[in-house]
Parts: structure tokens; C-alpha cells; sequence
């Protein structure tokens, strides 16, 4: 089943895809909950590193920050957790690395929900399967191989 994406804006930059890319990019994933969600907050640098210093005791911004939900027994929701994305640094990344801007906000977008479906890259077997799966959705999504 396809994963259902609510889509909060709290930037003033204009350079984001439409919300039903991110819909869209998110639909390409398969969860093997039906009715599964999760939530993107495209954010600002200041939040991006107010939040990862918080969680990840980083003093920096990062583009793509993960919160997987920890629900409690019995509550019969298929929340994946949060995805927060800043767009300031995926706009700086795509110029760098001479990647379309677009086809990078859905790399992280995809990044971003598989870590809330349990995959890492910590290790490199993992890294991995990550990778390949990621490059899977995107050219399933008519999106290039990121790496």
C-alpha cells in the first residue's frame, strides 16, 4: 500500500515543489501497513538545526531529519513519523553536487520515510540496501539513480 503524506510549509521559500509532488513522490512508497501516513515539515535553516541540535546534540542544520512515531499499545493508527526537510540546504546541495533541484527533494523525501520504516546506513551492508531501494522508488518515479 501506498503511504499517505500530510504536508506542513513552514518556510517562505518559493523554490519548493507543489505539495502533490511531495504526494506524489511519497504515493511511490509501499508500506506493508494499509492506510499508512507520515508527515513532511519543509522547514527553514533555523528550525532545521534548532531541531537537530535538540535530537541529535548537532549545532547545524542537516537536509533531511527522520522521527519515527513511538505510538502507544493500542492505539490502532499507522503513523510512520515525521520527516522534516530544510530547504535552504536542499537548494544549496542540488546547486553543488549538479543535481536537479527537484529530483533531490524527492531523494530525501524518499531518504527521510524509509528511515521511518526501520532502514539505516550506518553499516555498509545496510547502506547498502538503503541505497538500492532508494534508487528502486526514485526510477520507479521517473526520477535518476542519486548517487
Amino acid at each position: 500500500m501506498a503511504i499517505h503524506l500530510d504536508v506542513q510549509i513552514a518556510t517562505r521559500d518559493h523554490s519548493i515543489p507543489a505539495e502533490s509532488d511531495f504526494r506524489r513522490w511519497a504515493g511511490g512508497i509501499q508500506s506493508p501497513e494499509s492506510g499508512a501516513s507520515a508527515c513532511l515539515r519543509v522547514v527553514d535553516r533555523e528550525e532545521a538545526r534548532a531541531l537537530n541540535h535538540q535530537y541529535r546534540k548537532v549545532d547545524k542544520a542537516t537536509n533531511v531529519l527522520s522521527f519515527p512515531a513511538s505510538l502507544p499499545k493500542g492505539v490502532d493508527l499507522h503513523f510512520l513519523g515525521d520527516v522534516v526537510i530544510c530547504a535552504p540546504l536542499v537548494a544549496e546541495e542540488a546547486t553543488r553536487q549538479g543535481k536537479d533541484a527537484h529530483a533531490h527533494w524527492a531523494h530525501l523525501l524518499v531518504h527521510g520515510i524509509l528511515h521511518l520504516q526501520g532502514y539505516a546506513h550506518d553499516e555498509d551492508d545496510e547502506a547498502g540496501e538503503m541505497e538500492a531501494l532508494e534508487t528502486a522508488i526514485l526510477s520507479q518515479l521517473g526520477i535518476p539513480n542519486p548517487y
